[in-house]
């Protein structure tokens, strides 16, 4: 069957009455669209993909086949409730991958941003918010309310507690279990996460000349492995480093109120429990 401005929905696919579809949306071989699905324009679901519940994909998004998108979430405490999904523009989920909805008793949706990748067999959890441009490697699986900032990246087969958050640019080794929030630009190491340093790499891709870096640096020994009380040198590091952006983003992560704590232990020793 023709869709409008060279879409097409395949034959075999079944598309509810009262989804929304884009133009230009390609539904692929056997794909299950529910009837409050909206697909923005430019959508593809290659085969054998299924989308349900209150969930809306964004513009030229790519699913793969046999993700599941907008199911119930596994939470025995929900009943039902009319919460959502929402994907952003541009991202790709790959084979089997699963994201559900949220829940009344975290914020009511899931949310992925625009430009992620999500690779073969994810689990996002209900109620977890990504960043845009995240990517997430095989096998990895988000507890629920799990929170992952900008341009993070997650390894594969690594695991998120519930309620853990990710700050942006932060990258998370393959195997690594997180049981505490990372901050931003970090660099992290499993088997149980332990801070590597900073994403240098990541860093200069976002443009940070030399010195600055180097003082982005030494912020964050001082912080992990300096002597003394941690809260004592979150506070000295904001006294001293007031002009730099980069710096005043970790303590504000720092600052936040959180469920876990932050991830202080340093790989090799240092950091305070």
């Amino acid at each position: 069957m023709l869709n409008k401005l060279e879409g097409f929905i395949h034959p075999s696919a079944i598309v509810a009455p009262g989804a929304q579809i884009g133009q230009g949306v390609k539904i692929g071989p056997f794909c299950t669209v529910g009837p409050e699905v909206v697909l923005e324009d430019g959508v593809e679901l290659v085969s054998h993909v299924t989308i349900d519940g209150r969930t809306r994909i964004g513009a030229a998004a790519k699913l793969f086949p046999f993700c599941t998108v907008g199911f119930e979430p596994q939470d025995l405490k929900y009943k039902g409730e009319p919460t959502e999904t929402v994907i952003g523009a541009r991202t790709q989920i790959r084979e089997h991958a699963s994201i559900h909805r949220g829940t009344v008793t975290g914020t009511g949706i899931t949310k992925v941003g625009a430009d992620c990748l999500l690779m073969a067999t994810v689990h996002v959890a209900h109620d977890c918010t990504l960043g845009d441009g995240v990517i997430i490697s095989n096998n990895v699986a988000l507890g629920g309310h799990v929170e992952v900032g900008d341009r993070a990246v997650i390894g594969g087969n690594a695991a998120l507690l519930q309620f853990v958050r990710v700050g942006q640019g932060a990258m998370v080794s393959g195997l690594t279990g997180v049981t505490r929030d990372v901050i931003p630009y970090a660099r992290v190491f499993g088997p149980r996460a332990e801070l590597l340093g900073l994403n240098i790499i990541g860093l200069r891709r976002r443009g940070l000349e030399k010195t600055r870096l180097a003082r982005v640096n030494a912020a964050f020994k001082f912080l992990f492995t300096g002597a003394g009380v941690f809260a004592e040198r979150v506070e000295t590091t904001r006294q001293h480093y007031a002009d730099e952006p980069y710096v005043e983003e970790i303590l504000s992560f720092i600052a936040t109120p959180s469920r876990h704590g932050i991830l202080t232990n340093v790989a090799g020793g240092g950091g305070d429990e």
